[in-house]
């Protein structure tokens, strides 16, 4: 089952740095950015986490909570969550329960090998839990911003 524009996203559980855990249907009442990102501490994970970071205040303006999510551990989450100085949560999806859920496990291509790996995707869900956008296949520069006009937009309604 994968989540479908229009719908309610399934809820689910998951560890996040901080020490604490997130539930999708506690978060009712919020916008909620879900972000998906190949791997904790590289070049293009780390630009597109310090975007959002930089633009935290304008999304809490939105009424729009950020989640960032790799299948990276915990440690190596929170390290990188230290390190960028992120003012957000972020995801370990070990199990890629989640990543299965909104289906951005795909077969990708590095140095001729093909392996399985998160696709850079971004998801938009509004305050009542249905998903109102979704980006797949993100190229880094300017995509915060077009999350957070998104953001702005269904807040405004």
């Amino acid at each position: 089952m994968s989540v479908t524009l229009g719908q309610p996203v399934p809820d689910f559980t998951a560890q996040t740095t901080g020490d604490t855990t997130v539930t999708l249907s506690e978060l009712k009442g919020k916008q909620v950015v879900i972000y998906f990102y190949p791997k904790a501490s590289t070049p293009g994970c780390t630009t597109e986490g310090g975007d959002f970071r930089d633009r935290k205040q304008a999304f809490d303006t939105a009424n729009t909570v950020i989640l960032g999510i790799s299948r990276d551990g915990l440690r190596a989450q929170e390290n990188f969550k230290a390190k960028q100085e992120f003012n957000f949560e972020l995801i370990s999806d070990k199990d890629e329960s989640v990543c299965k859920l909104f289906d951005v496990i795909k077969l990708k291509k590095l140095y001729g090998k093909e392996h399985l790996g998160i696709e850079r995707s971004t998801f938009l869900i509004d305050k009542d839990g249905k998903l109102a956008r979704e980006w797949r296949k993100v190229k880094v520069p300017g995509h915060v911003d077009e999350v957070l006009e998104a953001a702005q937009a269904l807040h405004a309604g």
